[in-house]
């Protein structure tokens, strides 16, 4: 071997160490560039005929719906954002331009905007809880690493212990914050993750443990809070959906159980709830990305979570769930155009909660019942927490409203967690005060 060939190997090598010891989501390949060319197409029809016409354009197409989660709820005047395969992005230009159907294309290679949201990182600080950067996305190894840590490192506050297991018999682990206490303190709820490619959703769960913990001495809000409250965190819902969105498909959903009949895998977590399970708004097919599974909690992960928040019904008065992308609070609720029984108090918890995100960074969200905020579905989990009596029951709909879409940059961790963070924070302050209700007739759905 001459010196040439010597220094090349020896380049090689250092390059082999390197990525051993950063993060390469996807084994250096970055998903082997399956999406090399894939575009994501912004649609906007403006009359039913329209609306008629797209829907039976990609629902002859394999199609990524990103919003809304599928043909049948495309409505006039909404955009659709859906990504495209290299294949057919030729054929829907020439369909939508025949037809004269407003249209833009907002990511025109898919592949390179995977690139630039995780980025080729020389290095990461991601070791311990020290050097933990809180403003890059984290592979579920990490984030299971990081909990570990967060558990040795601060007892005082934290308690970690797994509800379960998920379809791959990974553990669902979740992390409850709050200062120890003789008494039963009523309890927030709240998880992240449900669905695998909301890659801001973990991202948020561990900031919002980070800053619970470190303003803790000198927040004062913040110590109220976990003095007399515990929040239980669950920063990785879908574990298995999750991690499958950092090793093969960035733009995975569902969870990862196998189904007898079809080669499809997986289910909606959002679907799966026992609450008018499979009616409108979820799909009993399989291969769709809204299908709800065989039956209610067919789901581990659903299970597990749904089995735990019964046995501590009494004591959770909130539950949240962290989603993307629209920018919205959502509220109960999401099967059916009714307006809750303590509508006030949780319209009232609702404006307080987006004035709070809009004084960090001037960012507006929307917010309301989600059968008229978003749109009608049925077995979601706010539903079900609302029905087994859970007065606030939340959905957060995080950044950004499409520019992004899925691939939120991770310069906007930090903007987004930190506005998300006062959203929440008054949300849970309202509980420590007395809101009037309707009794009686809480909480029959």
């Amino acid at each position: 071997m001459d010196h040439r060939s010597a220094f090349r190997a020896s380049v090689l090598l250092a390059c082999v160490i390197i990525c051993s010891n950063v993060l390469c989501p996807v084994g250096g390949y970055l998903y082997n560039n399956r999406y090399t060319g894939d575009q994501v197409f912004r649609i906007t029809p403006t009359n039913d005929e329209e609306v008629q016409v797209l829907k039976k354009i990609l629902g002859h197409m394999k199609v990524d719906f990103w919003q809304p989660n599928g043909a049948a709820l495309i409505c006039q005047n909404a955009t659709v954002d859906v990504h495209v395969k290299r294949n057919d992005t030729r054929g829907l230009h020439a369909r939508l331009k025949r037809e004269h159907i407003d249209y833009r294309v907002f990511i025109s290679n898919l592949q390179k905007e995977i690139e630039k949201q995780t980025g080729y990182r020389s290095s990461r600080k991601r070791r311990s809880e020290s050097q933990y950067d809180y403003e890059v996305y984290h592979s579920l190894e990490e984030v299971d690493s990081w909990m570990f840590e967060m558990n040795r490192t601060h007892s005082d506050l934290v308690d970690m212990f797994s509800v379960g297991k998920s379809y791959e018999g990974r553990p669902l682990y979740v992390l409850q914050i709050g200062k120890r206490s003789r008494h039963q303190k009523k309890a927030v709820w709240i998880d992240c993750g449900v669905h695998a490619r909301e890659w801001i959703g973990p991202a948020f769960c561990q900031w919002f443990v980070k800053e619970a913990i470190n303003s803790y001495q000198y927040d004062s809000v913040m110590r109220r809070l976990l003095n007399q409250l515990n929040f239980y965190i669950m920063p990785v819902f879908n574990v298995d959906g999750y991690h499958f969105s950092w090793t093969t498909d960035r733009f995975w959903r569902k969870t990862r159980s196998r189904n007898h009949k079809f080669h499809c895998r997986g289910v909606d977590a959002n679907r799966n709830w026992k609450v008018k399970w499979c009616d409108e708004g979820a799909s009993s097919h399989p291969c769709d990305d809204t299908y709800c599974g065989p039956f209610p909690e067919s789901e581990p992960e659903v299970k597990a979570v749904a089995k735990f928040l019964r046995k501590h019904k009494k004591r959770v008065k909130a539950y949240i769930s962290i989603h993307a992308y629209a920018q919205m609070l959502l509220y109960p609720y999401s099967y059916k155009y009714a307006t809750i029984p303590n509508f006030n108090c949780v319209e009232s918890a609702a404006h307080n909660a987006v004035t709070a995100l809009y004084s960090a960074y001037g960012v507006r969200y929307r917010y309301g019942p989600a059968s008229t905020t978003l749109y009608v579905s049925s077995g979601s989990s706010i539903d079900w927490a609302y029905r087994n009596g859970i007065p606030y029951a939340f959905a957060f709909e995080l950044r950004d409203t499409g520019y992004f879409g899925f691939l939120l940059p991770e310069s906007l961790i930090s903007p987004t967690c930190t506005e998300t963070m006062r959203a929440v924070k008054a949300i849970a302050s309202g509980l420590l005060k007395k809101c009037e209700t309707d009794r009686d007739r809480f909480p029959y759905i």
